[in-house]
């Protein structure tokens, strides 16, 4: 292809497709500002405005860091959301919810084991509802208690596929054939419902979980938090973990071909009702660990976490191609990218709004999303 080519492709994208045109020509713009500022390059502009400025390598790294953990969270939890999508074909308002509830009941487990003989078992279990020991005090941490995180991690999952399989008995299966719209507005009355129950039993304050003594350590020269690196093994080694059981296994070969053709599926001899329980089992396990990790993260939690977290959580899944969960999790990354990177640029009350603008232009451009196709693989 020569350049004659080249310019004509251009005339006609600008024509055909001016938004585009114009989401390409700001990201290059942006990427020469990001690369001015790391080289300490300050061009001023009209207005006071300047182009470049000053952006240190380590202040950078660290914001590439934090958008890999975020997107690690968004990911993980977006997996159970798409396989909702493909198999059940609804989405599921309720599945922030979920990842509420893996938080507080893995929490309350991980307290629990940690601060026994330290504080009182209610106090303790109900995730430090009012006054009493502090974190510190009762030292939850992959440092100074890692057999009380791993715990946690295995209740935070158990918890929340009890409570997803409930929900699914009680509400969705005797709805189940009734179609999408008629489920996703259950859903929404299952998510007021189940939060309430969490604000009732574990009360509406935000409070500290985590304790802040001795979890940073230098590996190879950097300092490194061990909490954020134990979120990113376990959400790394579980997404590859469902990679292995959809390719692998029965159970995957049979999600797979369900989320294809379910009444094919039916007739072809495969349990759908069996698939349809795994499905709200794994998509469950992977919403509470996600719930359970993003407060090891942020160490602090409230009744509310997985609400604020949905919005993203569907942007991913959305952005990434719905009922794909390879999508998810490049959907999860991407807008976790986006939401801390574009902090270079614009105030933190705004990121969130950047991460959205992302997934709206990347949508006029491809709607199927990143992955495309309604499929579990």
């Amino acid at each position: 292809m020569d350049v004659s080519d080249v310019i004509t492709r251009g005339k006609v994208t600008i024509r055909e497709q001016p938004l585009l045109a114009i989401a390409v020509l700001a990201t290059a713009l942006l990427a020469l500002d990001l690369l001015a500022r790391l080289a300490g390059i300050e061009v001023p502009l009209a207005g006071g405005r300047t182009f470049g400025g000053e952006l240190s390598m380590g202040r950078f790294s660290g914001l590439v860091w934090n958008g890999i953990i975020v997107g690690l969270i968004f990911g993980l939890a977006g997996i159970g959301l798409s396989m909702t999508y493909s198999i059940l074909n609804f989405a599921n308002f309720s599945h922030g919810d979920l990842v509420t509830t893996g938080a507080f009941t893995g929490w309350g487990a991980a307290l629990l084991v940690a601060g026994w003989g330290i504080g009182d078992i209610g106090h303790l279990l109900l995730v430090r509802p009012g006054s009493g020991a502090s974190p510190n005090e009762i030292g939850a941490s992959i440092v100074q208690a890692p057999l009380s995180i791993l715990i946690g991690v295995i209740i935070a999952a158990l918890a929340t596929v009890v409570v997803a399989v409930i929900i699914d008995r009680i509400v969705y299966k005797p709805m189940r054939d009734r179609g999408g719209i008629p489920l996703l507005i259950a859903s929404i009355g299952a998510a007021l419902a189940l939060r309430y129950i969490l604000q009732f039993v574990y009360g509406g304050r935000n409070r500290g979980v985590t304790s802040t003594q001795d979890v940073n350590t230098e590996i190879a020269g950097f300092s490194v938090n061990m909490h954020e690196l134990t979120l990113v093994i376990v959400a790394i080694s579980l997404m590859l973990a469902m990679h292995f059981m959809l390719q692998r296994t029965k159970l995957g070969k049979a999600m797979r071909a369900m989320a294809d053709n379910k009444d094919l599926a039916l007739v072809t001899g495969i349990p759908t009702e069996r698939v349809v329980t795994a499905t709200w089992v794994l998509g469950g396990a992977l919403a509470g660990v996600a719930g359970y990790l993003y407060v090891l993260e942020r160490g602090t939690i409230e009744f509310n976490i997985g609400w604020f977290l949905l919005l993203f959580i569907f942007a991913a899944v959305i952005l990434g191609g719905i009922g794909s969960i390879y999508g998810a999790i490049a959907g999860g990354f991407v807008i976790g990218f986006v939401h801390e990177v574009s902090l270079i640029w614009i105030p933190s009350d705004f990121n969130a709004a950047a991460a959205f603008l992302i997934m709206i232009l990347v949508l006029l451009y491809r709607p199927q999303g990143i992955f495309g196709g309604v499929t579990t693989a």
